[in-house]
């Protein structure tokens, strides 16, 4: 009690601090906060939200609007940089710093505490305990215990004296610095995702093919230069056989800096593009608004000799099959073409799902023939003639919609997360071992006296003092 009326301002903080009690208020105030940070989209839309909402509570468009308002001034609609939730962050770091440090040098003194010889009467008292006695000279006995530590993975030291002889050993006294490295990781896992709140953002960026862009998007009014330009060489998507679901889709990227290509990608959904630190994943696609009327058909034309062509042109412009006196004239587009019971076409959809061209094919002035030619249906391309029209892309009327991330924090996460699992390895699968064998003349015989400690795990620790004596018994029986 005098000791506690004593005690300095600084002691009463350093107490509060080092308190479990409150690393798991804070810990549960940071998990239900997060949760609630989870569930309601982070900086989106505020249409976005109240719909979430409307849907979880059964709210009207009204009271989601103003339970969402309640919400934002709380900071929950961008929790992460919210003052009270880093305030949270900080009080759970400095409580971890303190109570690591409070209670770190006394584990740094078993850790340093090197093992030594006991009396037998201590050795008795663990709880690990074997005791047996084997028809043998003392010296027998020791070598055979000796030649079993080493076999289990110790290193003995002895001892004599007028008790007889003692081996002795550890292993692992680091490990219970596990939970220390365990804390450390903490720490640098919310330094990096600390760090990639403040200095590293989220963007987007719709990119056409063909263009370029030095910026992202952060909104419709935040632009966030890259440093460098980008550019969308080419995008395509491919769909499931016979329906309109996008199976993959893939971007054709170059990043250029200082006017010149220094980086070429093409990325899918799992495999983005990284540069000085800025990642691009592939996230959606789109048409360009009115882009249809200046895209490039790209076909690839053979007569029925075999003579073939590679061709560019637009909606409205003609070619000539090559070797003959054919010509095509493309005089309509559907960005998605599909027919009705009687045969007509139709557009069922704005995007390019299934899309086609109309040629009309004329000779010497005249026309012989005309019809849809479908880039997703091969079997369009043959004419009856014998001569080919393959569709292979209208290019220039796509974007590539990409999720633009800089994280400079992210390998200090990474590091983090290794340091954790080599934390929690020690602190769950290893242990400190600390073994004492004492061996003494009783009666023409050799009394083992086998003392043994484990600050954790001590089962697995008592199999092998019992493996320890089988072998010993063992090579005594060889002995003879």
């Amino acid at each position: 009690m005098e000791k506690g009326k004593n005690k300095t301002i600084i002691d009463k903080i350093w107490d509060i601090f080092a308190s479990v009690k409150l690393a798991v208020v804070i810990f549960s105030l940071i998990a239900l906060t997060s949760i609630v940070g989870t569930v309601i989209e982070q900086q989106a839309e505020p249409e976005k939200n109240i719909k979430l909402l409307m849907k979880m509570f059964g709210l009207g468009h009204e009271a989601a609007q103003s339970f969402l308002g309640v919400l934002d001034k709380l900071g929950f609609t961008d929790m992460y940089h919210a003052w009270w939730f880093l305030a949270f962050l900080l009080i759970f770091c400095i409580n971890l710093i303190i109570c690591s440090l409070d209670r770190l040098p006394r584990v740094l003194k078993l850790v340093r505490e090197k093992v030594r010889p006991l009396p037998v009467e201590h050795i008795e008292k663990m709880s690990i305990k074997k005791t047996f006695s084997q028809k043998n000279k003392a010296a027998h006995i020791k070598e055979l215990a000796a030649s079993a530590l080493d076999r289990i993975g110790f290193k003995p030291l002895e001892s004599s004296g007028e008790e007889g002889m003692q081996l002795y050993a550890e292993k692992g006294n680091f490990t219970r610095l596990g939970v220390y490295i365990t804390h450390l990781s903490i720490l640098l896992i919310l330094a990096g995702a600390v760090i990639g709140v403040f200095f590293g953002y989220n963007a987007v960026l719709n990119l056409p093919e063909g263009e370029v862009s030095s910026y992202a998007y952060k909104d419709r009014e935040t632009k966030i230069p890259l440093g460098f330009d980008l550019l969308c060489d080419n995008f395509e998507v491919e769909y499931y056989p016979g329906s309109d679901m996008p199976k993959a889709y893939r971007s054709w990227l170059t990043v250029i800096k200082n006017g010149k290509e220094v980086m070429k990608k093409s990325i899918t959904v799992n495999d983005p593009l990284s540069y000085e630190g800025i990642t691009f994943y592939q996230s959606s696609f789109g048409t360009v608004p009115d882009g249809m009327q200046n895209g490039i058909i790209i076909l690839n034309v053979a007569s029925a000799n075999g003579q073939t062509e590679k061709i560019k042109t637009k909606i409205g412009g003609s070619f000539t099959i090559p070797g003959t006196s054919v010509t095509g004239r493309i005089t309509d587009f559907s960005p998605a073409l599909s027919f009705d019971q009687s045969g007509k076409a139709f557009t069922y959809a704005e995007h390019l799902s299934n899309p086609a061209i109309f040629v009309e094919f004329s000779e010497a002035g005249k026309i012989r023939d005309s019809g849809w030619i479908l880039k997703r249906y091969p079997q369009t391309w043959q004419l009856k003639d014998g001569n080919r029209v393959e569709f292979l892309d209208i290019w220039g009327v796509e974007y590539t919609g990409l999720q633009v991330r800089k994280d400079p924090g992210v390998l200090i996460v990474y590091l983090g997360c290794i340091i954790m699992a080599m934390g929690l390895y020690m602190t769950f699968f290893m242990s400190h071992r600390r073994i004492w064998v004492s061996i003494s003349e009783e009666k023409g015989s050799a009394k083992v006296v086998i003392g043994a400690s484990a600050n954790r795990n001590k089962a697995a620790f008592e199999q092998k003092i019992d493996k320890l004596i089988g072998m010993m018994n063992a090579g005594q029986k060889g002995g003879k």
